[in-house]
């Protein structure tokens, strides 16, 4: 079994990171190199947390072998049998053998700060880059990124005259590497205690919330009603983009040098607007001749981008929206069904995907009654009350981690007093599910956050490409912080526990951080504290007031602001409910018409193609004379016909006015 754990995990991890990257990412339409870089530092700093706790299991049985070789023992097959005392050192199922991890670590850490720092920002500015050519859009990603760069490499300069002046330091490679990395985690710990603090408290409140009865239909009214007016904004977004785009298409033709720039963009517009734009396609035109003001390449470049942007913005809007009227009119299925005597639940509207046999098997209606009326509140509550627990458990351990005499902490008792007993799978079970939980307070608030537009994780592939890689790249700056604060809470790191033991692999690659004694025996120990305020002002809710009060509408119960919208939300959702209902009875209408009338109908009109061929058998037998008479007539009534559609006169919806005498308009026949 050794190392096969560990090639376990990294499969597992790998398709982890596949499956989530799928539902928020779109791979048919975003470029690959995005969707490599987004796998790749989500995969890795998963993997840092799924590995942690297997160095953890080496670690501890490395020291019990430190231990024994320290006194007079016996080897036994696969333990070490101390004499005096007759202990054993059992070697975990998951033991990685010695000098594995050390690399490995090595690899994933720089991998992921090299992916954080440099690759992932240049490939922001790559994919919201409006060029049209791959070296236009490397040179933009330069320039934008020039000030980032520069900003980085002057505060690192800085800090770097300041070590060398500073005649208590000692510059070696080792240490100097060990600046770097503590100067990444202190930024990377700044933020992962505001995020953690949120999630802390956010998490187990959203869960017993969905327990209560009607809150979370309120909240989707309320959500209803933010969207529709976003949906509203981005389409008149959208209609103005695509106006700009008409008048610059009309403007340069054909043989104009940036017509293949013109051609780019409206490949990016939809398909009806390119539809609308190639009716008047068809004049060709020497630029040459006119003495027009036509665009810049420049001024393409900035439309391009726009172009990108909107779509992008109303796609999402649109899919949003078809998903929020879904789960709008499940809840309301839901509020209806639970007064319902017979037990079994009842769809308003029937599903539009098809739904799995097996699935159907099993989740029956009456299966989905009880789970759905009485066992789902109950699940929520419990499970609230659990995630509550492990929060205070967090909260108490975060404020006393720095203590080890008495240790204080309770997730470095629970290790010490299965450590004393070699019992790795406890162990590994315990570490696991603290960093586990640790990671979803985390990683779950970079899910939820958005800054404006500019940031926003939607599922259901409606994630751009700038917010997939900004993801990235947080993950990759929180993930070395969160570990190392994991390793501090369970008294692993020896700057904590100060005990003179053998270090994990992954804190040998940290490095020690008595270099810099101002951030070992300071910020990192103190800064977590932060986060009871932090959590104090997330249970009341300080941010979302403060939020509403600048005028961003928040979900608040004693809000008048929330009330209106609500109503307005509940509105927009029972309009879509009848047009959802008309266009239903329509389909069911034409469905029993066809089913009623089909087969009558199919021989009505065998019964009249058979009659008309018998008379026209028939007429071949009689005479020329009244075959002419009756040829004159049919011809005439279809002359006829034809002048009389030839006279008409089309009305022009989209005119200013409409002229009684159809010869006195412009238009003319």
């Amino acid at each position: 079994m050794s190392g096969a754990a560990l090639g376990l995990e990294i499969v597992f991890v790998f398709f982890l990171a596949l499956f989530l990257l799928h539902r928020y990412g779109d791979f048919k339409k975003q470029h690959r190199l995005v969707i490599i870089a987004t796998l790749l530092a989500w995969y890795l700093c998963f993997l840092i947390v799924f590995i942690l706790p297997l160095d953890v299991s080496t670690t501890i049985y490395n020291r019990c072998k430190l231990a024994v070789n320290s006194s007079p023992a016996e080897s036994n097959g696969s333990y070490v049998t101390v004499a005096p005392s007759k202990q054993k050192c059992f070697k975990p199922w998951s033991y990685i053998p010695n000098g594995i991890m050390p690399i490995f670590w090595r690899v994933v850490y720089w991998t992921s700060q090299f992916l954080t720092w440099i690759l992932l920002p240049f490939m922001q500015s790559y994919a919201r880059s409006g060029g049209f050519s791959i070296t236009g859009k490397i040179k933009t990603a330069l320039i934008e990124n020039a000030i980032y760069y520069g900003t980085y490499l002057l505060i690192f300069g800085a800090f770097l005259i300041y070590v060398a002046v500073n005649p208590n330091f000692n510059l070696q490679w080792n240490q100097l590497q060990t600046i770097g990395i503590a100067a990444a985690n202190t930024w990377g710990l700044f933020l992962l205690v505001l995020l953690l603090g949120y999630g802390l408290v956010e998490i187990p409140r959203s869960h017993w919330n969905g327990a209560k009865r009607g809150y979370l239909l309120m909240k989707t009214y309320f959500k209803a009603a933010k969207l529709m007016t976003e949906k509203a904004d981005a389409e008149e977004n959208l209609e103005d983009i695509m106006e700009e785009v008409r008048k610059v298409s009309e403007s340069i033709k054909y043989n104009h040098p940036l017509r293949k720039c013109v051609d780019t963009i409206l490949k990016k517009c939809p398909i009806e607007y390119q539809e609308r734009m190639g009716r008047n396609m068809d004049d060709y035109e020497d630029f040459d001749e006119r003495q027009n003001s036509y665009p810049s390449e420049k001024s393409l470049v900035k439309l391009h981008k726009q172009v990108i942007y909107s779509v992008q913005r109303h796609r999402r809007t649109q899919v949003q929206w078809q998903i929020l009227l879904e789960q709008a009119f499940y809840l309301e299925d839901v509020a209806k069904n639970e007064t319902s005597a017979t037990r079994q639940f009842v769809h308003t509207f029937s599903s539009q995907e098809p739904e799995n046999k097996i699935i159907q098997y099993f989740y029956t209606p009456t299966v989905e009654w009880y789970w759905e009326c009485l066992l789902r509140p109950w699940f929520y509550r419990v499970l609230a009350v659990v995630l509550a627990t492990f929060s205070v458990i967090v909260v108490w351990s975060e404020c006393t981690f720095f203590s080890t005499n008495p240790v204080l902490s309770l997730f470095a008792v629970f290790i010490q007093l299965a450590e004393k007993t070699y019992n790795y799978i406890y162990i590994e079970m315990a570490c696991f599910l603290t960093i586990f939980f640790l990671s979803i307070c985390v990683y779950s608030t970079v899910f939820r956050i958005r800054v404006f537009n500019y940031y926003y994780l939607a599922s259901h592939h409606q994630t751009d490409a700038y917010s997939l890689l900004f993801s990235g790249m947080l993950f990759c700056r929180l993930t070395p912080p969160l570990c190392l604060n994991f390793l501090g809470l369970t008294h692993m790191d020896a700057t904590i526990s100060h005990k003179n033991t053998q270090p994990t692999a992954y804190t040998s690659i940290m490095g020690s951080m008595r270099v810099l004694s101002f951030i070992a025996d300071g910020f990192y120990i103190y800064y977590p504290m932060l986060v009871v305020i932090l959590c104090i002002a997330t249970y009341f809710s300080l941010g979302t007031r403060c939020l509403n009060l600048l005028g961003f509408q928040q979900f608040m119960g004693d809000s008048e602001m929330t009330s209106d919208l609500i109503d307005e939300g509940k509105e927009l959702i029972r309009r879509e409910k009848r047009k959802r209902q008309r266009q239903e009875e329509g389909e069911n209408r034409r469905r029993e018409w066809k089913e009623r009338y089909g087969n009558r109908d199919d021989s009505t009109r065998n019964r009249v193609v058979h009659t008309d061929q018998k008379e026209s058998s028939f007429s071949e037998t009689n005479t020329s004379r009244s075959l002419s008479k009756y040829t004159r007539s049919n011809g005439r009534t279809e002359r006829d016909r034809i002048e009389l559609l030839q006279d008409a006169e089309p009305l022009d919806f989209n005119a200013d006015s409409i002229n009684d005498d159809p010869l006195e308009s412009d238009s003319g026949r």
